[in-house]
């Protein structure tokens, strides 16, 4: 804590109490006390000043203290002082904020300190020296004269505290009168809430049968939109796909008749199935849940929509952003509108806290994962908090947290939509130093290299047309493929043959998707091969629980036919 000295005086005689006195209640009044308080500065220099000058001469030093601005008075005498002399001191104590006595062979200082307004911290020096200026040229009175400028200070000050005391007084009297009122209020207010309270259980009983009313509504709710996502989309998804094989240039060629009926049946097959999506994305919304629409990607376009929109994002004027062009990276499977909201709130974030230095994305291969960085020159994030930036609301307290608006959720929000993307997103950050924020994604696709042994595909689902329309896409992929319509034939084929992968659907007769799970699992030698479910059931009415041994359960409606070829390749990549 620093203080500026504004005034030293000497007192070695009694006039130079008062004159001492005079000049710390002038000093107190041009920093902004009040009167009663400039009355304390006065009296305690007063009491002190009188109670050391036998021991010798004063030197009384004014100064002001900052940050938290008070006034400071250090009166010090060249001699030794007891403990009864400390406590015969200790009368001014109440006066002031703070009061010491620092004692040193032969030296003793009574340090005493009074808050002044916040507006005093902001003086400059010369209003310090004017005001230092006008106490020194005061003119000083005789001891007389200050006895009857400090009594008819007392008076005045008297003539306050007897006001308030009468104010007091009144406003005593009105709040036992309100005292009553809000008693008989009271009164009457219980009995009300007691009536009200017998309403209230009556209506709760209602409730209740309400509730068991509304359950019940969503419970059949929930077995429609079951009803509705298989009975209608995958129909549909088998329209969609066999119309795509009639158009495939290694098909037979059609008359313009038949092309123009395919593009009839096409534009109503892909008008139905948005129908039947937007009702599926309403559940999804009343139950929070994202599901990601993953299609091939190119992470250039993305990149360079990122540089350009980001241009303008708020940021410091000596911090640069530089996103490098993904060179050598090959297209992702994944949903673009997923990866760019997770890219761009890594790099708004680090925007926010790089007040000057660089943050820049880069994407690097490696294997068979495509890792995105999000690097800055930032303030950094200390590794007790580093777990916590991704808890929702968390935010990390800086120096620069109150500029950077945020409610917490963005790191957040990343990391699920990360998870979404069946990748990851991890932090590696030092205070001072910087962060980086690695978000890792599988690259899956059919453009990932095939094996040199046909992969081994096992095709199950009671559907005729959407098995016939997959096993020949799977086919053309280079994929040896089985099929079996109901749950006993697959498990027959499974155990006579065991295949590379099964793509298994859910609704099936004998043994539904379940039951061939289970049946797998039980068994030692069957329980590795690698079950990918494809199902039209909604993600939230599937139980996972109960297929926790199957490695990924697939939309069937937002999984594309061409989406099972780079499914097939993951899944039997990770096998081997």
């Amino acid at each position: 804590m620093s203080a500026r000295e504004l005034l030293r005086a000497v007192v070695a005689t009694e006039a130079d109490v008062f004159g001492v006195r005079r000049q710390g209640r002038q000093l107190a009044a041009g920093l902004g006390l009040e009167n009663q308080d400039q009355i304390r500065v006065a009296a305690a220099l007063s009491e002190t000043g009188r109670r050391l000058l036998p021991l010798g001469r004063v030197t009384v030093i004014f100064a002001l203290e900052a940050p938290q601005p008070a006034l400071l008075f250090a009166a010090t005498v060249a001699a030794d002082v007891d403990e009864e002399f400390v406590a015969a001191l200790a009368v001014t104590r109440g006066l002031m904020d703070r009061w010491s006595v620092e004692r040193e062979p032969g030296r003793t200082t009574v340090m005493m300190a009074r808050r002044v307004p916040d507006k005093a911290a902001t003086l400059t020096d010369d209003q310090l020296g004017a005001l230092r200026t006008e106490v020194v040229s005061a003119q000083t009175g005789t001891p007389l004269e200050e006895l009857a400028e400090h009594n008819r200070q007392l008076l005045a000050t008297l003539g306050e505290v007897q006001t308030q005391r009468d104010e007091l007084l009144r406003l005593n009297a009105e709040l036992e009168e309100t005292n009553r009122g809000v008693l008989a209020l009271y009164t009457e207010l219980s009995e009300e809430l007691e009536a009200t309270n017998r309403g209230v259980v009556a209506l709760y009983a209602e409730l209740e049968e309400r509730s068991a009313q509304l359950r019940a509504a969503s419970e059949a709710k929930t077995r429609f939109l079951a009803n509705v996502t298989h009975e209608l989309r995958s129909p549909v998804s088998s329209i969609t796909g066999l119309t795509r094989l009639l158009r495939d240039p290694l098909s037979d060629p059609l008359s313009a008749e038949q092309s123009q009926q395919l593009d009839l049946i096409d534009a109503s097959s892909r008008s139905l199935l948005t129908l039947v999506n937007d009702l599926l994305d309403l559940a999804k919304a009343e139950s929070g849940r994202v599901e990601p629409a993953i299609e091939d990607t190119d992470l250039r376009p993305i990149f360079t929509t990122l540089r350009g929109t980001l241009r303008a994002a708020p940021r410091s004027a000596d911090t640069s952003l530089v996103v490098d062009d993904p060179v050598g990276v090959p297209v992702i499977h994944t949903d673009p509108i997923m990866l760019a909201q997770v890219l761009r709130n890594l790099l708004t974030n680090a925007l926010k806290f790089t007040p000057d230095g660089e943050v820049r994305l880069t994407a690097t291969v490696d294997g068979a994962w495509v890792a995105l960085a999000v690097s800055d020159t930032g303030i950094g994030i200390p590794e007790a908090e580093q777990d916590r930036v991704f808890e929702e609301f968390h935010q990390v307290r800086n120096h620069l947290q109150a500029s950077a608006q945020g409610t917490g959720l963005g790191l957040a929000y990343a990391r699920r939509l990360a998870e979404a993307l069946g990748g990851t997103l991890e932090l590696a950050s030092e205070v001072g130093r910087g962060s980086t924020f690695t978000l890792r994604l599988p690259v899956g696709g059919p453009a990932d290299a095939r094996p040199d042994q046909p992969i081994s595909v096992l095709l199950v689902d009671d559907d005729d047309t959407f098995r016939g329309a997959a096993a020949q896409v799977l086919r053309g992929c280079g994929f040896g493929v089985r099929e079996a319509a109901d749950g006993r034939t697959a498990l027959a084929a499974i155990a006579a043959r065991p295949p590379d992968v099964v793509l298994l659907d859910l609704r099936l007769a004998e043994l539904d998707g379940f039951a061939v799970i289970e049946a797998l699992e039980a068994d030692e030698r069957l329980r590795s091969i690698p079950v990918v479910v494809v199902t039209a059931y909604r993600a939230d009415v599937v139980d996972t629980a109960e297929l926790r041994h199957a490695v990924a359960v697939l939309d069937k409606t937002s999984t594309t036919l061409d989406d099972l070829c780079g499914v097939v390749v993951l899944t039997a990549r990770r096998r081997g």
